[in-house]
């Protein structure tokens, strides 16, 4: 077990306190539903998004299921026109944004264009609108490319839609992490508030990858669960049936405030930022560490930044695990847990909420966060559905089931990726 590392204090304010980050505001469109209250009671109860794929026919897969969003009408969050111009990715992300500003009631009308951002993370960004346009032209030629083809495709793009819809002028970008995306992005905005560049930021991740290549491509790598005849059973994080993960679609975005910004405005804060860890295995392309050293050092980085908080180790409470369901992961996420937390690790509450919602990659770790403020803000763990036959290498205490009570003051939420990335975030209950 790895002790603090002695750093700089970054972000400090002129007492040499740290520069305090909060949420405001929230909000998601995911397999579980078009809203945050919808996906977190859907969360509670314990019901799968997984169904068998109707966006296409994926008869000739290996896995033929999926965490598709259900009920999403673009018209319903923008004009019919600008839908029509928009990749599904860019949409996802519009609709969640607006959730969320409405959720923080900012007035962005009264603020500063400068000092607010837009960092918006996704793993594919506009594929749908890159492989429509390829499709297009083997069929009629290059001259019949949509004219919305380049600012449609770019990972970036979200981002910079949002910032000319509400005339954002700060830090502008995204974040292409693979599956830790979603995570890094809502880090990356914390630490844009913390240093002093931003006073306020739009963070999430957006993504729309059920796409019948992307789905091939997984299932080719056999990296996805094959548990065709029961969708929503096939997700099962730590359990020692596990074949694999689940991809998902759908967007989660949050409001980052400085916490002056945000007391000024007599804003409601859901919960505290407090660490943020972003490294890489250098292992392998599709596998993470066997032990998990790269998750054990993504973890430690945000607990050695939570400790300027005056935030230990043996203060978590909860985990919200990568959880994948995968062969590899769970047992290399549960040692490197052990080995972060000690002893401690046997008292936190850990769950996998993948296993009802599934992956949404770039997004997967938005969400994730929102559901560990949520978990503050109600004193309720989100359980791990489908956990029945516990692996033996995965002996932590994962929530099997049913969600339990518990008082959770600190949080810790993890996501790693292909390409051996590794992310970790921490949030804890707003104390002024």
């Amino acid at each position: 077990m790895t002790d603090y590392i002695s750093a700089p204090l970054l972000g400090a304010t002129n007492n040499g306190q740290p520069r305090r980050v909060v949420i405001t505001g929230v909000g998601a469109v995911t397999p579980l539903g078009l809203s945050i209250d919808e996906t977190w009671d859907a969360l509670l109860a314990g019901r799968s998004g997984i169904s068998t794929v109707t966006k296409f026919d994926a008869s000739q897969l290996n896995t033929r299921f999926a965490g598709e969003l259900k009920g999403f009408e673009p018209k319903n969050y923008m004009e019919r026109k600008e839908a029509r111009r928009l990749d599904p990715y860019i949409q996802y992300a519009l609709a969640a944004t607006g959730q969320a500003i409405a959720d923080s009631n900012i007035d962005l009308s009264k603020e500063t264009p400068t000092d607010i951002g837009a960092l918006i993370a996704s793993g594919t960004g506009g594929v749908t609108s890159l492989i429509e346009n390829a499709l297009l032209t083997e069929k009629r030629g290059l001259r019949k490319v949509s004219p919305f083809l380049i600012p449609n495709m770019l990972v970036d793009s979200a981002a910079g839609k949002i910032a000319i819809l509400y005339n954002l002028r700060g830090p502008n970008f995204s974040v292409v992490n693979a599956c830790a995306s979603g995570t890094a992005a809502t880090g990356e905005a914390y630490e844009l508030i913390r240093r002093g560049d931003a006073q306020v930021m739009i963070t999430g991740g957006a993504e729309a990858a059920l796409l019948p290549v992307l789905m091939a491509g997984f299932d080719v790598m056999g990296a996805m669960s094959q548990r065709n005849h029961d969708p929503a059973a096939a997700c099962r994080p730590f359990d020692a049936d596990r074949d694999g993960f689940v991809m998902s679609e759908g967007s989660a975005i949050l409001i980052l405030e400085l916490l002056e910004h945000a007391l000024a405005r007599d804003a409601r804060i859901y919960a505290e930022v407090i660490g943020y860890g972003n490294n890489a295995d250098a292992y392998h392309m599709a596998a993470p560490h066997i032990d998990g050293q790269g998750a054990e050092n993504a973890m430690n980085m945000a607990l050695r930044k939570a400790h300027t908080y005056g935030v230990t180790r043996t203060d978590v409470d909860y985990i919200n695990a990568h959880g994948t369901g995968t062969e590899l992961n769970d047992p290399g996420e549960t040692k490197a847990i052990k080995r972060v937390l000690g002893e401690h690790a046997y008292n936190v509450n850990i769950s996998s909420t993948k296993s009802m919602l599934g992956h949404l990659l770039g997004a997967a770790g938005a969400i994730e966060a929102i559901i560990c403020l949520k978990t503050i803000e109600n004193g309720v763990i989100p359980p791990t559905i489908n956990l029945e036959t516990p692996d033996p290498s995965c002996d932590l205490n994962y929530t099997p089931l049913k969600p339990v009570r518990a008082d959770v003051a600190v949080t810790m939420s993890n996501s790693f990726g292909f390409g051996g990335h590794n992310s970790c975030l921490m949030l804890r209950r707003f104390d002024q």
